[in-house]
């Protein structure tokens, strides 16, 4: 059965190409030009992946971002920005607030299409997971819920920050290079640059109270990757 979009953007012509396009990669789609009636549509039916334009009449994408983040129900649908802002301020903005991935316009087709692609690749992969819980010094990952605690606190991590602390957590025994963290998170057609995994290394960081410069967790091995070094 194919996947269901739902694209939210209020520039018609935009709505309209996306909606064509993606349509003619044989993906359901319903569009939208405001976040309100996405988010509605939602009590019914549940997509397989959510496609926001930054700017929006009303609700912004990343408001929308973060009460879908909020929503159980929606918590773990991955979700995408368009943005015609590029600054590494804007990108970390949509990471914090729950986006796991961006679009910065102008953008190509081919482009869209193998970012949601990546996505939806990682999302089914993620719901095949089997249940099984991993212990690393403080932290406690369900990889069936994708919920990590820490101290008996529950963090909220973004879909590919999630995805980012098990995989390290996982080959803890080694350093993980950049290009490998990138492939496998992000997929092999990946067309973003480098900087992607850094602004997601650093929000992670944050969210876990961890120091860069005086690490407990994650440690940067410069022009190499990096290494889970919690106990």
């Amino acid at each position: 059965m194919s996947a269901l979009i739902y694209i939210v953007e209020d520039d018609e012509n935009i709505r309209e190409m996306i909606a064509m396009a993606l349509t003619s990669f044989a993906y359901n789609v319903k569009a939208f030009d405001n976040a309100e009636d996405a988010i509605t549509a939602t009590q019914e039916t549940i997509p397989d992946l959510f496609i926001f334009d930054v700017m929006l009449p009303g609700m912004s994408g990343i408001d929308a971002t973060q009460t879908l983040r909020n929503t159980p129900q929606t918590q773990d649908v991955p979700i995408l920005l368009l943005t015609a802002k590029s600054t590494e301020f804007d990108k970390v903005t949509g990471f914090n607030y729950g986006a796991d991935d961006y679009v910065t316009k102008p953008f190509g087709v081919m482009e869209l299409g193998a970012r949601i692609r990546a996505l939806l690749r990682r999302s089914s992969k993620a719901l095949s997971t089997v249940t099984t819980t991993t212990v690393a010094g403080d932290l406690q990952l369900n990889h069936s819920t994708r919920e990590v605690t820490q101290k008996n606190m529950t963090l909220t991590l973004t879909y590919k920050e999630y995805e980012l602390l098990a995989m390290l957590v996982r080959l803890r025994d080694r350093i993980v290079p950049r290009e490998e963290l990138l492939n496998a998170i992000w997929g092999d057609d990946f067309f973003g640059e480098s900087r992607t995994l850094d602004i997601h290394i650093r929000t992670l960081r944050q969210k876990l109270g961890d120091d860069a410069d005086n690490p407990r967790y994650i440690k940067t091995h410069r022009s190499v990757g990096y290494r889970f070094i919690g106990e």
